[in-house]
């Protein structure tokens, strides 16, 4: 096992970096859902816009940053797995975390125009600009790695070619999505939190949950591009449906 996967010092130092990726991730969701639950009003639909906005927050942040980040690591977090599986679960969080992050646009856009006594305008902050180029990144980077790499005629060669484009482009998605997280806390506690200049409750744990949210983007980038954390490629790989080339 330790000539496959690589040298056991840098296996162990993996696994460690990878658990701490994991809590803080859950650390980053639990955090939301307090923030969400205590100072914005918990979580309703469209008979209360101003609370359905905070379906956006949520599934944001679990879908473009934990599950996003997750998929992105799949491969070297589970590198003893058969390709083929890999790619399978590979794609299926990207779905999840897609139709997540569909909800949460839906939630957005809803708590605008229903807000009365008038609509909010939609689309024109900074936040909103870079979250839609995240999702569109995501959006075809998951068309095309789909069409690429479960589409079983696709030939091996333009697999290979493709598969630096897909990793740049996956990886440049995810800062996307993680500046974006960025600053919707910023938007969201100007707008929320009155006292926010003072160091409140509320503001601090925005704070917090946005340095943990880069220290949890910084950790994925890291194990995700650390050449010693490489997936090396199994034996029966190569003989798999969609083909023999590591992550």
């Amino acid at each position: 096992m330790e000539e496959i996967g690589g040298p056991s010092a840098s296996l162990s130092n993996f696994r460690i970096l990878y658990l701490i990726t994991q809590m803080v991730g859950g650390a980053i969701i639990i955090l939301v859902g307090s923030w969400i639950g205590v100072h914005l009003g918990g979580l309703a639909w469209t008979r209360y816009p101003s609370i359905q906005f905070n379906w956006h927050p949520l599934l944001m942040v679990i879908g473009m940053v934990f599950l996003y980040g997750n998929s992105i690591l799949i491969y070297r977090g589970f590198r003893f797995a058969r390709k083929k599986p890999l790619k399978i679960a590979h794609a299926t969080i990207h779905a999840l975390a897609f139709l997540l992050t569909v909800i949460a646009l839906i939630a957005a856009f809803d708590s605008h125009n229903l807000a009365r006594p008038r609509p909010i305008p939609n689309l024109y902050t900074l936040h909103s600009w870079v979250g839609l180029i995240a999702v569109i990144l995501f959006g075809f980077q998951y068309l095309f790695g789909f069409v690429s790499y479960l589409y079983p005629q696709m030939k091996e060669p333009i697999k290979e070619m493709y598969m630096p484009i897909h990793i740049f482009f996956g990886l440049t998605g995810f800062v996307f999505a993680i500046v974006a997280c960025l600053l919707g806390l910023l938007e969201k506690a100007i707008f929320s939190i009155p006292d926010y200049a003072q160091l409140s409750p509320p503001g601090v744990l925005v704070n917090t949950i946005g340095l943990l949210i880069i220290v949890f983007g910084g950790l994925v980038i890291y194990l995700a591009t650390e050449s010693s954390y490489k997936r090396q490629a199994l034996p029966d790989d190569v003989i798999l449906l969609t083909g023999g080339t590591s992550e």
